[in-house]
């Protein structure tokens, strides 16, 4: 696969603290120093192509110090970059970071206008990439996790990447999701190329899929032919004065699987006005559809479990990510190792070493890191 269509999700078990102010000053020299030489070597997008690589990503993480399975690679690793790349001297503004430092990455970005000479309506796309993406992770691909972290990287060419991290409080995992501008040929439609974790989880909602393609399109039906004809199948009488908003309990002559993955759809009157609200707006697409305000995961889910038991569009209820081997393993499972690609890999980072910028203990320190991190049997 053409690494420059790479881009996919990695699972991290969560860890408390921070990093030490020792290792963390390190950090921020060593990951200046590599971006540096592949800045230097290769050009800045091929650095967007390296970020987006959820195994260069994390094989980068562990050359910086931090624990291989760590939470933290992704919020510290992106916290050291952000430190030690300057817009103005290597061309890339990285924008946001972990809770409140996210949101304001769409002021960021413009500040990127006048720095790196763009157009007005280049920032406006930028800043919906940011937007849409951040969206899409966390309405459209309803796994579980949280987004708590999002960084946008963008070169003064207007080329990104985005990498960011959501939470599963009940399994104490997370989950890091990454994007590259030169892969995304829609947003709605498998705009993850590659998807990579160690954790499966069971009944996702992906309404991203191939497979989704039909219920996708029967939400934006639904919704442009006046929703108010979906309320029959939220709100069922139980008694007198009470009402009881249940798409499963719509039709109770009908007995489901124990696996079917018909989750809680109740909308509020509340929460109805928006797909009304929406319906005024009559969207052109489903990529609009779910940008509006207020299109959250619930009203998402509701319309794609109406295009499913209703009018038989059935979208994907598969978890878009498949297990993280980086270069297979020497026992063939779970396929065999292709060392062209592995050598590649090793290549690429000893050479970033060797030319980075580093005192010599450092880079000896580095390069032990390697060393370990890609040690195989001959």
């Amino acid at each position: 696969m053409d690494m420059s269509s790479r881009s996919g999700v990695a699972n991290l078990p969560l860890h408390g603290g921070r990093a030490p102010r020792w290792l963390f000053q390190r950090m921020v020299k060593l990951a200046g120093a590599v971006t540096e030489a592949i800045i230097y070597e290769y050009g800045p997008e091929e650095f967007l192509t390296r970020v987006s690589d959820p195994y260069w990503f994390q094989a980068f993480s562990c050359v910086l110090g931090f624990d291989w399975h760590s939470s933290g690679t992704t919020t510290t690793t992106c916290g050291a970059l952000k430190t030690a790349i300057n817009p103005e001297e290597h061309g890339i503004l990285i924008a946001g970071g972990k809770g409140r430092a996210s949101r304001r990455t769409p002021q960021e970005i413009q500040g990127a206008g006048e720095l790196f000479s763009l157009s007005t309506a280049k920032l406006e796309d930028l800043v919906y990439a940011s937007k849409i993406s951040a969206k899409i992770d966390n309405s459209c691909i309803q796994d579980g996790y949280q987004l708590y972290h999002h960084v946008f990287f963008l070169t003064e060419r207007g080329d990104w990447s985005v990498v960011q991290q959501g939470m599963n409080e009940s399994t104490q995992y997370a989950r890091r999701y990454h994007w590259l501008s030169d892969s995304v040929e829609t947003y709605i439609n498998e705009p993850h190329n590659g998807i990579c974790c160690d954790l499966k989880e069971a009944k996702t909602l992906d309404m991203t899929a191939d497979q989704s393609f039909h219920s996708r399109q029967t939400s934006l039906d639904l919704i442009l032919d006046n929703p108010e004809h979906l309320k029959k199948y939220f709100q069922k009488k139980v008694d007198v004065g009470a009402e009881q908003a249940s798409l499963d309990a719509f039709c109770p002559q009908l007995t489901l699987p124990s696996h079917h993955p018909v989750l809680n759809t109740d909308l509020s009157p509340k929460e109805f006005e928006i797909l009304h609200n929406a319906w005024e707006l009559q969207p052109e697409s489903y990529e609009e559809l779910i940008s509006l305000q207020g299109m959250g995961p619930k009203k998402i889910r509701a319309l794609a479990l109406i295009s499913d038991l209703v009018y038989g569009d059935k979208p994907s209820w598969e978890d878009p990510v498949k297990y993280s081997f980086t270069h297979g393993g020497k026992d063939g499972f779970p396929y065999p190792v292709n060392r062209e690609v592995y050598d590649h890999s090793i290549e690429t980072l000893q050479d970033a070493l060797q030319q980075a910028r580093l005192e010599k203990k450092d880079r000896y320190q580095a390069i032990k890191r390697l060393e370990k991190l890609i040690k195989v049997d001959n």
